[in-house]
């Protein structure tokens, strides 16, 4: 009797487990919705920002604690054990009270110590435990080594020496103060990310990913090496707005690899192909994985500025990428994608454009109609619901049962994102209070005084180390504040030190050891994934230059005059080309190893910007004339090979 009460019992926990972690998601989204559209100012309701953020990062920790276990695997249909059954009411308990409270607490906080440190304690481990069940230990280690920084920072000498922070201020600075757990780094990603993510789960439930497949095969299907361009294009696009590498390659890599695979290329290239596209995706204007409105809110210029100076990266980047689809499939041999599997791009564009139309609102309202991005991406979210109702991608209409689908998934995927934010908003936030940005900065700037090279290289490598396994938001908030501050002083435009930053952060996806998103490309290409790693290394190659030109020559990046401009854009572009060509050993026909290294270093001559030393523009135009010349003679050959094999027949 008492085994057959347990069992009812522990099927009731269940059966309400899996009730209330939905609502959980769906309240979660709701509070950003209502929050993101002015709601509370327009209804007259005075709250405070922080509330609202407490609120949702609890609830967010509370679904990781009902969906995965101790050691971060999602559940899966097993049942959640008791002990993360009470984390989560916990975590729920918590949010509850400190968004009720909060108002009263910011205010007395130093009249009421021990009711701070209390919560504050309370907040720390349930954030701190959701955060390690999220995404590991990565973050947490560099939390860790900045709190004993704080706590020991009276120890060290040189630059580095600052005041110790006591213990007790230090824990209620990380959960408490506006500028550490719910400051600037979680309302940017729980206010302007999560609204793009509302908008993405949307498009994709609506037939977005199957349109875009269809619109990037017929458009690109009917070229050489067809399917990798296909997988170049919609993997960029999905990956522009999903935000993550990852899931990106999980999602759409289940349909470009396999094509890829069938078309002729080798496991390992078709999964980096897939990973540099998909992590490209975040550095293609407008949405950059919403990392185009961090750029703008924390270098407080017009979003217009920062497409602006992204797009002309962005395209060089995807530009290399097609150049090397291409010509690998020449020299492996790969046809074009049978024509019975290309569709009609006037019947794709006729059942689909109502998926294109979004973008197109979205584009008017903030370049035109200056609106928020949060605003901006309710209102493209609200158009394609409203349109959805009558006409879907495929079929059918959506119902109530695709809106709650899309609201819970967009609550399930705030999880890690909301997590990230407050933990990197207290390692922000440290940094200042400690000093430690200033030690840091003094060393990069003394280090740039001697080279300014050295200071861009020492840069690169710690933003790649610092962006192993974390998507976009995190890792651009944790290096504009401690990568880019000592680039700017030296001299640095502050976009082109925010977007080099962001390259290299971006580019840990792909560069082993730690390359996430060449790894999930490689198991599902079937692939080993340090291999594939290196391959997307290869493949993606531009992204490892191209900051530093920019980072140099503000002409890449729109900012000098027309001339600048158009020579920045010209010589790259060139230099992409023709580096690439002796990367894979293959122009018009195969070439030896020693013409490779010729348009290697034609190519890389090329890309010099002017103002890295005097005489630069000498070493340009041997490059240029060397690659002509390298180009005309490999066409002329073929030609003449063609001629005297006509002949002979």
């Amino acid at each position: 009797m008492s085994m057959m009460s347990d069992d009812t019992a522990s099927t009731a926990w269940s059966r309400f487990d899996q009730r209330i972690e939905p609502a959980l998601a769906v309240v979660v989204t709701l509070l950003v919705i209502f929050w993101a559209s002015g709601l509370p100012l327009f209804m007259g309701i005075r709250v405070y920002a922080e509330q609202v953020l407490v609120a949702i990062l609890s609830f967010a920790s509370a679904i990781c604690f009902l969906t995965r276990d101790f050691r971060g695997n999602k559940l899966e249909g097993r049942s959640v054990i008791v002990m993360d059954r009470l984390l989560a009411w916990a975590a729920i308990s918590f949010g509850c009270f400190l968004a009720w409270r909060y108002p009263i607490i910011s205010d007395e906080i130093f009249y009421r110590p021990a009711e701070a440190l209390t919560i504050a304690i309370i907040g720390l481990i349930i954030v701190l435990e959701a955060l390690r069940r999220a995404i590991g230990y990565s973050l947490l280690v560099v939390l860790a080594l900045v709190c004993l920084y704080a706590l020991f920072a009276d120890q060290f000498t040189g630059p580095l020496q600052s005041r110790a922070i006591p213990l007790q201020r230090l824990v209620t600075f990380m959960v408490l103060d506006s500028a550490g757990m719910a400051g600037i780094a979680l309302f940017i990603g729980a206010t302007i990310v999560l609204p793009f993510i509302l908008f993405s789960r949307l498009l994709l439930s609506t037939g977005g990913s199957e349109f875009f497949s269809d619109l990037s095969a017929a458009l690109m299907g009917r070229s050489r090496g067809g399917s990798a361009k296909i997988a170049i294009v919609a993997s960029g696009f999905f990956g522009s707005i999903s935000g993550s590498a990852v899931s990106n390659v999980a999602s759409t890599g289940s349909i470009t690899i396999p094509l890829m695979k069938d078309g002729g290329y080798q496991p390992k290239t078709a999964g980096a192909i897939e990973a540099a596209a998909s992590t490209g995706g975040q550095l293609m204007p407008p949405i950059m994985g919403a990392s185009a409105f961090l750029l703008a809110e924390t270098l407080q210029v017009p979003y217009r500025e920062v497409v602006t100076a992204a797009i002309l990266p962005a395209l060089l980047y995807y530009l290399s990428l097609f150049v090397f689809a291409d010509l690998e499939a020449g020299r492996v041999g790969i046809a074009p994608v049978d024509k019975s599997k290309i569709p009609s791009l006037l019947g794709t564009l006729r059942k689909g454009w109502f998926l294109l139309a979004p973008f197109g609102l979205l584009v008017v309202a903030l370049f035109e109609y200056n609106q928020p991005p949060e605003t901006a991406a309710l209102i493209a979210f609200a158009f394609l619901a409203l349109v959805s109702l009558f006409i879907m991608y495929g079929g059918g209409r959506a119902g109530w049962r695709l809106f709650m689908g899309v609201i819970t998934q967009t609550g399930r995927a705030s999880v890690e994102i909301a997590l990230i934010c407050a933990v990197a908003g207290m390692i922000i936030g440290l940094f200042s209070l400690s000093g430690l940005s200033f030690g840091l900065g003094f060393f990069l700037v003394q280090l740039g005084k001697t080279s300014v090279l050295l200071l861009l290289a020492t840069t690169a490598v710690v933003c790649i180390i610092l962006g192993m396994g974390m998507p976009t938001v995190g890792v651009y908030l944790l290096l504009a504040t401690l990568a880019a501050p000592p680039l700017i002083e030296l001299g640095i435009e502050p976009m082109a030190a925010h977007l080099f930053v962001l390259y290299f952060g971006m580019m840990s996806m792909i560069t082993p050891p730690v390359a996430i998103a060449a790894f999930v490309a490689g198991n599902m290409a079937g692939a080993h994934p340090m291999q594939t790693g290196f391959e997307a290394v290869r493949v993606a190659w531009p992204a490892y230059f191209v900051p530093f030109i920019f980072a140099l020559s503000p002409g890449l990046l729109m900012a000098g005059g027309w001339a600048d401009n158009l020579m920045a854009g010209l010589g790259t572009t060139g230099g992409v080309y023709l580096a690439t060509i002796g990367l894979v050993g293959f122009f018009v026909r195969p070439l030896a190893l020693w013409q490779r290294l010729l348009f290697a270093v034609a190519g890389l001559s090329l890309m010099m910007p002017a103002q890295l030393f005097d005489g630069v523009n000498i070493i340009n135009i041997v490059g240029l004339m060397v690659g002509l010349t390298l180009l005309v003679i490999e066409k002329l050959s073929v030609k003449t090979a063609k001629s005297e094999l006509k002949s002979t027949f």
